[in-house]
């Protein structure tokens, strides 16, 4: 009879102190210009490849199509997390209104399971392409894509409203401290004072849904291509196929290695310095480095990029 007594005492936590990325003042200042320099150089690059894909209309195809799509999600994946990291690192612990974090969260989980399928959707046109050439028009023709993005964006948006509901009815009591520079799942998983075992499940299930679902789509479309690409006659034939594929490849990667060592797995993970650092990767460091990956990679990209820019051929 006395339960539900201590329940009703137990005071709700109003809001959340991120302890951030580091606590040292020295290291603090040289992550903080660094940090805002990649934010800026990863809004700026990204804000070139949705302008070049929408100005020039030989990038009016769908694996550009998608490319403008992810560069505007990364945009907004870095202006969602990134705040919290600078304001932390500028001001010490920030201080952060349990609204506010679930709203960070919200977003956080949208954008990143809308990344996923996007990847999984840039897989299936890279697939299209190399063994289907024939059929690659109306297999990946204009409503296909948009349909393929409203369909990555929606889901993400559903997969994340149930996520965040099931976290916002937990109860949390104290501390209130998250050893993170944002608002993720497993730091808020640690400080319910609730039983937290179905929430874990559906943030498991979802988890492993979202992440080995797109990654089986992405692995299953690059076996394929494999294949195709051993069996063409030519060496020639061969690496150009490859080269149209290697940058998604390398960003899908790099993306997946991060988000899956941290999120599917079924049990509690505490914050720990190395899945902070794992953190930084996909949410800052990924979006800065994938424009630079696919100019680098694509020639149509650096033509439409020196022509944008008026630079001489090289």
């Amino acid at each position: 009879m006395e339960r539900p007594s201590e329940l009703g005492n137990l005071t709700r936590v109003q809001e959340f102190v991120l302890l951030g990325l580091s606590t040292r003042p020295g290291v603090q200042d040289a992550l903080f210009a660094t940090f805002l320099t990649l934010y800026l150089a990863t809004l700026l690059e990204n804000a070139l490849i949705v302008c070049l894909v929408r100005a020039h209309g030989e990038l009016h195809k769908p694996m550009y199509f998608f490319l403008g799509q992810l560069s505007g999600l990364e945009m907004c994946y870095v202006s969602v997390v990134t705040p919290t990291l600078l304001a932390g690192l500028r001001g010490g612990p920030c201080r952060v209104p349990f609204a506010a974090c679930m709203a960070q969260l919200f977003l956080f989980i949208a954008l990143i399971c809308t990344e996923c399928a996007l990847l999984a959707s840039m897989a299936y046109d890279r697939y299209a392409a190399i063994c289907h050439p024939l059929r690659y028009p109306l297999l990946l023709r204009p409503r296909v894509c948009l349909g393929l993005a409203a369909a990555s964006w929606l889901g993400g948006l559903l997969v994340s409203a149930a996520k965040t509901s099931c976290i916002a009815s937990l109860t949390f009591c104290g501390p209130n401290a998250l050893n993170h520079f944002f608002c993720d799942v497993s730091p808020l998983l640690g400080l319910s004072c609730a039983h937290v075992a179905l929430t874990e499940l559906v943030d498991f299930v979802s988890a492993v849904v979202i992440l080995w679902g797109s990654l089986l789509v992405a692995g299953a479309s690059y076996v394929a291509i494999g294949r195709a690409v051993l069996r063409m006659p030519t060496a020639a034939a061969r690496r150009k196929a490859f080269s149209t594929c290697a940058s998604h490849l390398a960003v899908a990667g790099i993306f997946y290695a991060a988000t899956m060592f941290i999120y599917a797995r079924p049990r509690r993970i505490d914050a720990t310095d190395l899945n902070k650092v794992l953190s930084v990767v996909y949410t800052v460091v990924t979006p800065m480095c994938n424009p630079v990956i696919y100019c680098l990679r694509n020639r149509e990209v650096r033509a439409a990029l020196r022509r944008t820019l008026r630079w001489p051929r090289g």
